[in-house]
Formats: C-alpha cells, structure tokens, sequence
C-alpha cells in the first residue's frame, strides 16, 4: 500500500510571511468575552488595521451572517476602505484570533514540466489553545477555506492522529528553518496539544506538512500569554538569516530569566544551511495590567504585509524605540505602530488576529 502523499514530498513549503502575499485574512470580532468591557473601540481598531492591509494587498475577511457582514461594511466604509480590494467569506468563527485557527498557507514554485505554482492549505486541528470549550466553528475554517478557494487540503496527521498546530506557535524563515518553544508544545501537562507525542516527532510532522529542515527550540514564552508560549510574542523571524528577540531589562521583571535564557539559546543555534542567525533586540514595553492579571504586551506581535510592518504599540515611551529598530530589519517597507491597548485587552494583537495567504 502506498503512503499518502504529504505536502514536503510534493514540493510545497510554508513562505516566510515576508514574501508576497496575494491576501491577509482577518475574522471580524464579535465575542465580546475576548474583550471583557472594552468590546466597543475594537472593530474600529479591526477597520483601520484592513484599511493598512488594503493599500497593499486583498483582505479576506470572515464574517458569522449577512448581519455581520453589514456591520464590518459599514464600518470599513467610514475608514475610507477600498472595496476592490476586500472579500467577505460567510465562515462562521467562535474568536477573532485568525492566526491560529486560520487556513495554513503552503506553496511550491513551477517546475520541471511547466508545471504552475500552486498555494495549497494545511488542515492542522485547533482546540482553543487546549484551554476553552468553545472552539468547534474556528476548528473548520481551514476546510473551509479551501473549499471556498478551491484549493487542495492537506490534512496533517501522524501515525493516524490529528495533529494540532496554532499559526502562533511557530515562525518560519521561508528557506527551511523555524522557531518554536517547548513550553508551548513539548509540555506533557500543561494544555497539552499532542499529548505523547515528542521532540524528535514534532519536527519530522514539521518536515512532511510544512516543508521545514531545521527546528530552533526556544525555551519559555513571555508571562500574561495564555497560549502557554506561543513565540510569535517575543521572537520573529525578519529575514532568512535573522531574527528579532524581545528584552526584558529590569532584572526583578518576570521576564527577564526566560527571555535571557532565550537568548543564550539563539546564540549557539545554526540556521538550516549551517550559518549563524543574526540577531537583534527589541525592548518590551512597561508591564500592562487588566484586573490584577498581566497583559502579554509586546512589539514582537507585528505583521508584515505587503505594503506595511504593522507594529503594536502600548502609548509607552519604548513604542518610538522599537518602531525604530524594526524601521532598520524591514528597509523595503514603512513601519507603521497601532494603538493596542485595547486590542491586547483580549491577549493578544496584530499577528495573532492575521493569517497571511502567499501569492502564488
């Protein structure tokens, strides 16, 4: 009996988000529980964050009903949006966090045969961070998704078990490397994703569905992420031969070990070709509190997109310092900060509410 053809053995790869996209999709809010008491400034963030998207590349947005889609048009229409550039999908989600849930782009070039390009999606189980109940609608986008692009799904199992995989739990170089943490799914107790399921088992399902050579294990993520580490809060790919890495600088901050201890890791790490990854700091910002309970602020939830870097920022007097460096990581694009206080009210901000779709 033949094995099932896998995405790696095919020729596809997942992009670095970096390289041309042809859509960013976006689900729009509408569980006010994200946002306990803070629900109604975040459409608006959501309408200028689309309106960035839209001068650059198309936005597909997901919306519950007609109703829904009503509300994000006329809202989207009052920023100034252009509509050419917009697409509603009626897919149905539980939360807006389109990065984890989100349709997982692969691509592979044209090749021998004048076969064409072609972008094709990876179907990895979601549930809701193994910590919410609710999480059965946004656990079908991917499926979905494909069906309304009429794209190929590739569905990612190992050893006839669902795997699951959140977009936020790793970042990739494009060229075969990827960071990821062993907190966020390595921890046999703590919400457990693959329960049984190790190390050496983890890269080769990252080999055979997402086209990866090389895995960068990171240790601990950054306090107040109730993901239990997801990386894309503190360290970030920004090319195929660096990276950035977030800063705690107040030693009594708790912070500082892990992210130190992040950093003593990337120095002895070698990228998939044997180089050394290149790596700069960005600073975290002042500690951001909700109700006695830390807030995962940082600027290394930013999104790159075609036109734009798009960077949170905290009204901290460090925004102006880490829109600066990453001003000089992205010299092909304007770096842009967006207010997220509100935004991170929901734990979580620009990269974890987007899901890149490359251009073919």
């Amino acid at each position: 009996m033949s094995l099932p053809q896998t995405p790696a053995s095919l020729g596809f790869r997942l992009p670095a988000e970096s390289e041309p996209h042809e859509a960013t999709w976006v689900a729009w809010p509408h569980n006010r529980t994200d946002w306990p008491g803070r629900f109604g400034p975040i459409p608006w963030v959501y309408a200028d964050i689309v309106r960035k998207l839209t001068s650059g590349e198309k936005a597909r947005i997901l919306v519950n009903s007609a109703t829904h889609q009503s509300r994000a048009r006329r809202l989207l229409e009052r920023v100034g949006v252009d509509f050419t550039q917009v697409e509603f999908l009626r897919i149905a989600t539980n939360r807006g966090w389109t990065r984890d849930y989100g349709p997982m782009f692969v691509r592979r070039p044209s090749g021998a045969g004048h076969r064409p390009g072609e972008v094709a999606i990876v179907r990895f189980r979601f549930n809701a961070w193994a910590k919410y109940p609710d999480w059965q609608l946004d656990d079908r986008v991917a499926e979905r998704g494909a069906r309304a692009l009429g794209q190929r799904l590739f569905v990612a199992r190992y050893k006839g078990r669902r795997i699951v995989l959140e977009g936020g739990a790793i970042d990739v170089n494009g060229r075969g490397s990827l960071i990821a943490t062993e907190e966020c799914l390595l921890d046999p107790a703590v919400q457990a994703r693959n329960s049984g399921i190790n190390r050496a088992e983890m890269v080769s399902i990252f080999q055979e569905f997402l086209g990866v050579k090389n895995v960068l294990w990171l240790g601990r993520g950054i306090a107040g992420d109730d993901t239990h580490g997801h990386v894309d809060d503190f360290c970030r790919f920004t090319g195929p031969r660096a990276a950035v890495l977030c800063q705690e600088t107040n030693p009594r901050d708790i912070n500082y070990r892990p992210l130190e201890e992040n950093r003593e890791r990337l120095e002895g790490m070698r990228l998939e070709d044997g180089s050394r990854l290149e790596v700069a700091r960005l600073p975290m910002p002042e500690p951001i509190y909700f109700g006695g309970r830390r807030l995962p602020a940082s600027y290394a939830n930013f999104y790159i997109a075609n036109a734009a870097v798009l960077v949170p920022t905290f009204n901290d007097a460090k925004d102006r310092l880490a829109l600066g460096i990453l001003a000089e990581l992205f010299p092909d694009r304007p770096v842009v900060g967006i207010h997220s206080l509100d935004l991170v009210w929901g734990l979580g901000t620009l990269h974890c509410m987007t899901q890149q779709q490359p251009a073919v």
